[in-house]
């Protein structure tokens, strides 16, 4: 494990600028120092921001589909000091490697790798806080293995969402198809479009459905970007265009169903009242009323967007620690 040092702020990147109001507040000055780790896989190297001493087992943070570790630049140092925290960034997001030429990224990676971060640090036990798509990962991995999770915090998207068929099928086949027209573009080695800094900002917020808020891109920005090679001033997404043809789960009701009756850890989920449900609520709510016959689950609603724990941690983070100082106490 290769390791540097860092803060928990922002170098060497613009302020970010909102073109109806001006500039948007300066950087917020997050002082928490945190450790810049690579963690060797088979294909490369995942990295993440270590906060907090190396012999206490960290809460493992897990971020949402083409977002990176920064998705918790906010939250960290709001989270219980006793404790360390790790953020990592997925394959193909942030400063992690991508996979290899010919593969496909799939949801169910994320599992893979939480098992392989355990081996890596010879855990018995993870505690995962994860958002979007990681926290269908940690909510699939707490069922594979309920024996291995002592804590699992899911952040706005509660279980694998259902889909329908005619929707699966037509899915399927067009990632396949976006998955050939992405792997000719990295052949040719050209460099991806470029953007001066408004631009790029703009096209985050706007790109997740302005979830995230103008002044928030700069925390996903600065592992998700690099300067131009050939367009002075300006910049381009430096994560893997593959990840834009992912491949998700495509589960019948009675899965999900079946992985809330196995999780058996104390389970908090926070719901963002601005957030869609990703599915017919009715699922949802199907899968919640299951995980509430565990008398260790918490449930709890937050006014925000999807996400709220990056704009606004300060909605989050008193639920979040006292639920982590319950189960993981000083």
């Amino acid at each position: 494990m290769k390791v540097s040092r860092g803060l928990c702020l922002l170098k060497q990147l613009p302020n970010v600028r909102n073109s109806s109001s001006g500039p948007t507040k300066p950087f917020k000055i997050l002082n928490k120092h945190f450790d810049e780790i690579s963690i060797p896989v088979p294909w490369g190297h995942i990295s993440g921001k270590w906060y907090g001493p190396k012999h206490v087992r960290p809460i493992v943070g897990m971020h949402g589909w083409q977002d990176n570790a920064g998705t918790f630049d906010t939250l960290a140092p709001l989270l219980p000091s006793h404790l360390s925290f790790l953020s990592i960034d997925a394959p193909g997001h942030g400063l992690s490697s991508w996979l290899p030429p010919g593969t496909s990224y799939h949801s169910i990676d994320l599992v893979l790798i939480t098992r392989r971060l355990m081996e890596e640090y010879n855990w018995d036990k993870i505690s995962i806080l994860a958002h979007s798509m990681s926290s269908i990962n940690g909510f699939v991995f707490s069922a594979l293995f309920p024996d291995k999770v002592d804590l699992f915090v899911g952040l706005d998207v509660l279980k694998p969402p259902v889909r329908s068929a005619r929707g699966i099928v037509d899915s399927l086949s067009e990632r396949i198809e976006s998955t050939l027209k992405l792997e000719r573009r990295l052949k040719s080695g050209s460099e991806p479009p470029a953007y001066d800094w408004d631009q790029l900002v703009t096209r985050l917020h706007e790109g997740s459905n302005k979830s995230v808020s103008l002044d928030a891109c700069k925390y996903l920005l600065q592992r998700n970007c690099k300067p131009s090679t050939h367009e002075p001033h300006k910049y381009y997404f430096s994560r893997d265009n593959r990840l834009k043809s992912s491949l998700f789960y495509t589960l019948h009701q009675e899965v999900p169903m079946e992985m809330a009756r196995r999780i058996k850890c104390p389970h908090l989920f926070i719901k963002a009242l601005q957030a869609p449900y990703y599915e017919r609520k009715e699922y949802f709510d199907e899968v919640l009323a299951e995980l509430q016959n565990n008398p260790l689950f918490e449930y709890h609603e937050v006014e925000g967007t999807h996400h709220v724990h990056l704009n606004e941690p300060e909605k989050v983070a008193p639920i979040i620690n006292s639920f982590i100082n319950r189960y993981r106490p000083l």
